[in-house]
């Protein structure tokens, strides 16, 4: 009986464990729909068109922002270096200086997790729990 209850507590709280990789993607990926927010808004005010292109993981800088105003930085590197990204066939982010922009996709992976980050053109980019790739 005693062990019973013993493996019962231990799966649930398993369960309610969530997966650190997970986590840190969810974040990833919320940080990075604010970045591409804060470069569409900048893009948007200075009229210059703005996107956003990864690098190499092995590079000091992880990702970049192209066309940003001189006194405009933003971040540079994932969180954790083992973030990787998938643009499908897409080379970069679009972000602006119209309102609308194509409607783009990409996809965040952090070990076995993966999130999905998209806009509609019209919309910000959120994260998509309903889709797994671009």
């Amino acid at each position: 009986m005693v062990v019973a209850l013993v493996a019962i507590a231990s799966a649930a709280a398993s369960l309610a464990l969530r997966d650190a990789d997970a986590s840190l993607l969810d974040q990833e990926a919320e940080r990075l729909g604010a970045l591409f927010e804060s470069a569409r808004a900048q893009s948007r005010i200075s009229g210059q068109a703005v996107a956003w292109v990864p690098l190499d993981n092995a590079a000091e800088d992880q990702f970049r922002f192209l066309g940003l105003p001189a006194g405009a930085p933003l971040p540079h590197r994932w969180l954790k270096a083992d973030v990787h990204v998938d643009l499908g066939s897409q080379r970069m982010v679009q972000l602006g200086p119209e309102p609308l922009i194509p409607a783009q996709s990409l996809v965040l992976s952090l070990g076995a997790q993966k999130r999905v980050l998209r806009t509609d053109g019209l919309g910000p980019f959120a994260v998509d729990d309903s889709a797994q790739e671009p």
